[in-house]
């Protein structure tokens, strides 16, 4: 067995796009990046996308991209197994790795690595957990400045058992103590950490001192970017105040009860219609972007949102080895508000606004 060290794991649950683009587009994505930055050039219905390294040349970024992050920062102890034990087992991990987790943590140190401006507002405790986690938020480059650090305690952490067999993992976390409420960052300090910001991420986590910031963006008319991975306390609330979602596979479905992604995504457009987009990710399957536009010229018609998304699958290129952009035809689809009830096993999609479907491909696994 090993052990090993190893610098903070950037989820691939996670995106953040911390400019809102020009235009408005429903998409589907399929990326195996994770160290990588890429763009896409919205005007070609099929075409590559440029990765890069964080580290390559190029020139530098404006020092005002800057990204607010609140939520969760905490150690990861991943245990690898062959197999998942039974009850009352005792076995073996065949390689184990301590690292930095947490979604707010990951989100925040992709970002730096990406090169943009990194604040985070989240809570530890004065302990050896705490001060690992802030020693490696601080070499990646994220400003650890409204931290709040408690005296006594603990700092949260979390133990994952890695399935081989199965390909699954599961987390048991232990939260942070004592937890962080509002009254925990002053006045003073949320001013600060906002000042100048582009976007906000939240994921849930810490949600009492999450919609205070949210409240403040707001007022900033600083756009909003959650995490929405589970149903948790205080989701429904930030949800309101979304300009973005990124979410799990299970979350929209479940959020919705409707039958499947692709029209989940569409009602979650229809539920809170200050989204710009929404997106689901799906693992190594990539992930499906719902995005609204603001194209006044397009003319209404009928769309069935699984049938054009399997038809968009159908044009990927599997022997592509770069990331690939596959975008359908804009169209105007109208709905029925009252009837969104999804329900009917074959419901067909009818929104109020245009859409764009538009798949991203990643071939190959890229790393900085």
């Amino acid at each position: 067995m090993s052990i090993t060290t190893v610098p903070r794991h950037l989820s691939s649950s996670s995106f953040l796009s911390p400019f809102p683009s020009s235009s408005l587009n429903f998409s589907y994505s399929i990326s195996k990046c994770r160290d990588c930055n890429f763009s896409k050039n919205m005007s070609s219905s099929s075409h590559p996308i440029q990765a890069s390294s964080s580290t390559s040349s190029s020139l530098p970024l404006p020092q005002d991209r800057i990204v607010v992050g609140v939520g969760g920062t905490v150690v990861d102890y991943l245990a690898t197994v062959d197999a998942f034990p039974n009850p009352d087992d005792k076995i073996r991990s065949t390689s184990l790795k301590v690292q930095g987790g947490g979604n707010a943590g990951n989100a925040l140190t992709c970002a730096a690595r990406l090169g943009l401006n990194s604040r985070l507002i989240s809570k530890l405790a004065n302990d050896a957990q705490g001060r690992g986690i802030v020693e490696e938020l601080e070499a990646d480059g994220v400003d650890t400045s409204h931290l709040v650090v408690s005296k006594d305690g603990n700092s949260p952490f979390t133990y994952i058992i890695v399935d081989n067999q199965r390909k699954t993992r599961t987390c048991i976390h232990t939260p942070g103590y004592p937890p962080m409420v509002p009254d925990d960052m002053t006045q003073s300090s949320l001013m600060s950490a906002l000042d100048g910001a582009r976007i906000v991420y939240s994921d849930v986590r810490l949600h009492e001192t999450a919609l205070v910031v949210a409240q403040e963006a707001r007022r900033r008319n600083i756009p909003i970017l959650v995490d929405a991975e589970k149903k948790r306390d205080g989701l429904d609330e930030l949800l309101n105040f979304a300009d973005y979602v990124v979410c799990t596979a299970k979350f929209p479905q479940a959020w919705t009860e409707a039958p499947s992604i692709p029209s989940a995504l569409v009602s979650m457009l229809l539920i809170l219609p200050n989204l710009k987009f929404v997106i689901v990710t799906l693992g190594d399957d990539g992930c499906i972007m719902l995005e609204r536009s603001l194209d006044g010229s397009l003319q209404p018609e009928e769309v069935d949102v699984d049938s054009s998304l399997q038809l968009l699958k159908q044009r990927l290129d599997g022997s592509s080895t770069i990331p690939t952009c596959i975008s359908s035809k804009p169209s105007v689809q109208e709905c029925h508000l009252r009837k969104c009830c999804l329900l009917h096993p074959k419901w067909r999609v009818q929104v109020v606004e245009p859409w764009e479907l538009e798949l991203v491909f990643h071939g190959a696994q890229i790393h900085a």
